[in-house]
């Protein structure tokens, strides 16, 4: 009875994180159609989260010196690296496109496990693959000539890039022997976040007074105060909280599926609200995007029961299977 209604509540919490994630290109692009830098709004948010974050960063402080490299490392990739990319994708393609092209992040974590990790991989995992990309094909209309922006697209596929660093160090954070508490790994990976884009985004050169502007949303103009505190609380902070508390209460691999939906929930509220509509073959390429990063997801191997060596790119030690204690980070979804 217990372990249903959590796994009731653990659906919910995924779903409403999904929801969190996905609303956050939809209410930057506004903030960035208004005047803001791609890197600035992105600087705005990860800044915000950090400063929400640091009661949770003091509390779990010895991760300085327990796993300084997981927390650099979390930092690059799944907060500056996903985050700077997506935010100037949007700038260029359509939210929507953005997203279902950084979702080919799971189909490339497959690329890894076989080729880098050299683990077997299933039969039906590299038939996610292929659907991902037959999708992407859709999406982009290969056969009009690339008719979106190709700088915008080769940002998207780079945050899918940093998107496989977050899930191969997320897997490596998860020794049994020495775990990193998830939100301590979040909080310190905003604040890592911060201080790598404060050096790239250089943030005492924003107009600050947009902030205190209005900005478009479909036609409605909003405070673009209240966009960033959306950005800021619901699609950092609340988003990835939520994440831990479901993936405990599910699994990762559940959970990361569950998120999946994040790019439907984001391309729906950018047609509704923005009015980025797609055509039926970009549709279709969506949903086989969405397909293929489910399959892709839910058939990637387990560790092997054995030992296993360690080296991994925090340089964590060896570990077994039998001891190795789940790292419940949410996917780093924009």
């Amino acid at each position: 009875m217990h372990a249903s209604q959590g796994r009731s509540a653990g659906l919910g919490l995924a779903l409403g994180s999904a929801f969190a994630f996905g609303g956050s290109g939809v209410a930057a692009k506004p903030l960035i159609e208004a005047g803001l830098d791609p890197l600035h709004v992105v600087w705005l948010r990860v800044a915000g989260s950090a400063l929400v974050m640091l009661p949770v960063a003091w509390r779990h402080r010895d991760l300085v010196l327990r796993r300084p490299a997981l927390l650099v490392g979390f930092g690059l990739l799944a907060v500056a690296g996903v985050q700077a990319c997506y935010f100037a994708a949007i700038s260029r393609i359509p939210v929507g496109v953005a997203l279902l092209v950084e979702y080919l992040g799971p189909a490339l974590l497959l690329g890894w496990v076989r080729f880098v990790q050299r683990r077997p991989v299933t039969r039906a995992a590299a038939v996610g693959v292929v659907l991902a990309v037959g999708g992407l094909a859709c999406v982009v209309e290969v056969w009009a000539g690339l008719s979106f922006d190709a700088f915008g697209l080769m940002l998207a596929l780079g945050a899918a890039c940093c998107q496989v660093g977050y899930f191969v160090l997320a897997d490596q954070g998860s020794d049994g022997d020495d775990p990193a508490d998830p939100l301590g790994v979040i909080a310190y990976g905003l604040l890592i976040g911060t201080v790598v884009l404060t050096v790239v985004a250089r943030p005492w050169g924003m107009d600050w007074s947009l902030l205190g502007g209005s900005a478009d949303l479909g036609g409605t103009q909003l405070p673009a105060a209240l966009l960033l505190g959306w950005v800021v609380l619901i699609a950092t902070v609340v988003a990835y909280v939520t994440g831990v508390v479901s993936v405990r209460k599910l699994s990762p691999q559940v959970a990361g599926v569950v998120a999946c939906l994040e790019a439907v929930i984001a391309t729906v509220l950018a047609w509704v609200l923005l009015r980025e509509h797609l055509s039926a073959p970009q549709i279709f390429g969506g949903a086989m995007v969405l397909m293929g990063a489910f399959i892709a997801q839910s058939q990637a191997p387990k560790a092997p029961s054995g030992p296993v060596a360690g080296g991994g790119p925090e340089g964590g030690p060896a570990e077994s299977a039998g001891s190795r204690a789940e790292l419940s980070v949410p996917q780093a979804a924009p």
